[in-house]
């Protein structure tokens, strides 16, 4: 990518890397740290040309563009050499796609506080890739199967597919008390709020957003159960807040769980929130073949149901899921 910081004009070809994204994004992503005010003041002047002409913030980029940027003065990003190069184990990757095996404590992309996370490190490792974006989401503190999307065209259709529910998610959590339903649909709708300290939180709420998760149990001992969890819908910490209102919070929860049970728990070994992504089933987003991947308990977690069973007896054992 050719300097913008520099006092004169820079004319660029869109690639199929760029081909089909908006017109601001595509400056935003470009010319990181300048602040969004100025990428729209330049576009509404008619500073940025595409193909000889004006275009608005919404035009979407075509294949072969010829794109007119103005210098535009950015502020050095010291940080980005602080960003370490990691490659992490992966449960799929052809030319579309990647499907990374997240560990926890790795937020998957940097900022509220943290200053890389899986997307930084990824491109740093991978500095040959033209493409590389996040298709979705997962919580710092979960584990497991994390799509990364190569083309601007496999993260379009993925985001169609998570968007109207043709991918499968399926995640395993550790909750406490004694889970009887062997199935449960638990329909309950969920609102986004802010703490007093600026915290994001999510609760219960005839005003959220409709949420559908199906809760299958898998293993229960005397105190705790295993439950395999199937995201219908993808609303922020869907599967604490619709268990922690059942009254059956995840163990290691540390926004939504039991704050003196997880003391406890950390004594014993459990230093993390029991929540792991284990399953995915989708279509190619370029081919339509149909993937189904899996990723097992990460041993932090298989090791602290080892203990479990020597503690507590199981009156359910694991079934095929």
């Amino acid at each position: 990518m050719k300097d913008l910081r520099k006092d004169s004009v820079v004319m660029l070809e869109v690639g199929d890397d760029a081909a089909g994204q908006r017109i601001d994004n595509f400056l935003l992503k470009i010319a990181k740290g300048v602040p969004k005010s100025h990428i729209y003041r330049i576009l509404r002047s008619g500073e940025v040309r595409v193909n000889k002409g004006r275009i608005g913030a919404d035009y979407r980029l075509q294949l072969g563009d010829q794109l007119r940027v103005p210098p535009i003065r950015t502020a050095e990003r010291p940080d980005q050499a602080a960003v370490p190069a990691r490659e992490f184990d992966l449960a799929f990757e052809d030319d579309a796609l990647i499907v990374v095996d997240k560990p926890a404590g790795t937020a998957v992309h940097g900022g509220s506080g943290v200053s890389f996370g899986v997307i930084e490190q990824l491109r740093r490792a991978r500095p040959q890739a033209k493409f590389l974006e996040l298709a979705h989401r997962l919580d710092r503190e979960t584990s497991g199967l994390l799509v990364v999307a190569k083309k601007r065209a496999a993260l379009v259709k993925l985001h169609d597919q998570f968007r109207d529910g043709q991918i499968g998610k399926r995640y395993l959590a550790l909750v406490k008390g004694r889970w009887l339903n062997q199935m449960q649909h638990v329909k309950l709708p969920l609102y986004k709020y802010l703490t007093e300290g600026g915290e994001r939180r999510v609760r219960v709420s005839d005003d959220g957003k409709t949420a559908h998760s199906i809760v299958r149990l898998v293993s229960r001992w005397q105190n705790f159960s295993l439950v395999e969890v199937e995201l219908k819908t993808g609303r922020t910490h869907q599967i604490r807040v619709h268990l922690a209102h059942l009254e059956f919070p995840i163990a290691g929860d540390d926004k939504y769980g039991d704050f003196t049970l997880n003391k406890d728990l950390q004594k014993t070994g459990l230093k993390r929130m029991f929540l792991h992504s284990t399953k995915l089933a989708l279509p190619h987003p370029l081919s339509g073949e149909l993937l189904e991947l899996e990723s097992p308990l990460p041993p932090e977690l298989a090791s602290f149901i080892a203990k479990l069973d020597q503690n507590e007896a199981r009156d359910i054992k694991p079934t095929q899921r």
